[in-house]
């Protein structure tokens, strides 16, 4: 009697082995496509990336490559981190369709919302970083640069040095899923988010100098969206609370 449940426990394990299998191999296939298919603009993608700096240059101004490869192998490693972050929904659906049969039906209509969020947060902190943060950033330290000083960057440590914005600013703006998640799991509730608004607004102005440039202007401009973001996963977290925190 004991042997039969080794016996129908196995063959479910080996199909659930084979059902992750399948799901890896999509997904790097799908990532995979994507990168090749962004090969061709890898350059044309940099010079996209290399803007924000380059308008805060004088109009002699360029970046060098200290490394003989670094001229190829940098606009490689920008085309994978992009094609990384456009198949981020077919990954995270490739997850999801592996974990989903073993949810209940709450847990399904909740999870995807969070996943849908979780996805345009990120997209979005990413566009505010290019779009607001780094011309700021730049500007600030060109004007503050002596006239004597040449500022010629190397591309591969301005890349690195966008890539940890752009980290730093994607997974910043995951702050209310992050306390949505953390109300569904029973940690905290809603009130104990309010309560402790003035320790949340510190933490993150901690936060947000050690993960940014030592410069103001970045610090403020990660700490006041998080700030509103933090007031947003409040509400969130009250809306998907089955009952009405009082007070």
């Amino acid at each position: 009697m004991h042997d039969t449940v080794p016996d129908t426990a196995e063959p479910r394990l080996i199909d659930h082995l084979i059902e992750l299998r399948a799901r890896l191999l999509r997904g790097v296939a799908g990532l995979l496509l994507v990168f090749l298919a962004l090969m061709p603009f890898a350059a044309k993608l940099y010079a996209l990336l290399a803007q924000p700096l380059l308008d805060k240059l004088p109009v002699t101004g360029q970046l060098v490559a200290n490394d003989p490869a670094g001229g190829f192998f940098v606009p490689v490693k920008l085309a994978f981190f992009c094609a990384l972050v456009i198949s981020a929904p077919w990954l995270l659906y490739q997850a999801w369709a592996f974990v989903a049969p073993g949810l209940y039906q709450r847990e399904k209509r909740l999870a995807i919302p969070l996943l849908v969020s979780a996805v345009t947060l990120f997209y979005a902190g990413c566009a505010f970083a290019f779009f607001l943060v780094l011309p700021a950033v730049f500007g600030f330290l060109a004007r503050f640069t002596p006239d004597v000083v040449a500022m010629m960057p190397d591309i591969g440590k301005y890349l690195d040095f966008v890539l940890v914005i752009f980290l730093a600013f994607g997974a910043s703006f995951e702050l209310p899923v992050a306390l949505v998640v953390l109300v569904l799991l029973g940690w905290v509730t809603p009130r104990q988010l309010r309560e402790s608004r003035g320790y949340a607004v510190v933490g993150i102005f901690i936060v947000a100098a050690i993960i940014t440039p030592p410069d103001v202007v970045s610090q403020l401009m990660l700490a006041i969206p998080m700030c509103i973001l933090y007031e947003a996963g409040i509400l969130a977290a009250s809306w998907v609370t089955p009952r009405p925190d009082a007070g």
